[in-house]
């Protein structure tokens, strides 16, 4: 017993290989973004499609294999795993245009999004603490949805560079947390 590690420290070292590998994988899809960044959308595309297609099938498989669903629950759940099969199939069929249509659709929604968080931060005015910064805030969330609605590609990719700076970023700290997690 006595060549055992302690219970304590073979903690700390999971936690470290944990913080490590997080690091180095959040390092390298930073450096991918940031190096390949339209081949990164696509294989991410690719990843997403092969999503589809897995749900596709379990929702088919459900629908087709249940014994406890009932008959329109059953056609729903085939026709649901139907669409999402048809859907990775034909983001298959051309993941480059898949990865350009992907980014301006999530372009689009963060617009929209932005959008309506000022609208509602401008419903709350009667509420808020500080109603100058309300107002701010309010307004370039507004102003900045309307942008990207107008460029939402553009938009998408500037989201994507951000992305692959921060994970390079995150990583390092990642990185430099497993060496020095659980030293004194």
């Amino acid at each position: 017993m006595s060549t055992d590690i302690p219970v304590e420290k073979a903690a700390v070292n999971g936690v470290r290989t944990a913080l490590g590998l997080s690091g180095v994988l959040l390092l390298i899809l930073g450096i991918l973004v940031l190096v390949w960044p339209g081949k990164t959308a696509v294989v991410v595309t690719a990843i997403f499609a092969i999503y589809a297609i897995a749900v596709g099938l379990v929702y088919a498989g459900l629908g087709i294999f249940s014994k406890t669903k009932g008959g329109w629950s059953r056609i729903g759940h085939i026709v649901l795993g139907v669409l999402f099969v048809i859907a990775g199939i034909v983001a298959f069929s051309n993941l480059a245009v898949t990865a350009v249509w992907f980014a301006t659709f999530v372009g689009i929604l963060v617009g929209v999004t932005w959008i309506m968080e000022g609208i509602v931060s401008l419903s709350t005015l009667g509420d808020a603490a500080s109603k100058g910064w309300t107002i701010f805030f309010a307004a370039v969330s507004i102003l900045a949805g309307i942008t990207l609605l107008f460029s939402p590609l553009w938009g998408a990719l500037v989201l994507w560079l951000i992305l692959g700076i921060s994970a390079v970023v995150l990583g390092i700290i990642q990185i430099v947390r497993a060496f020095t997690f659980g030293k004194q």
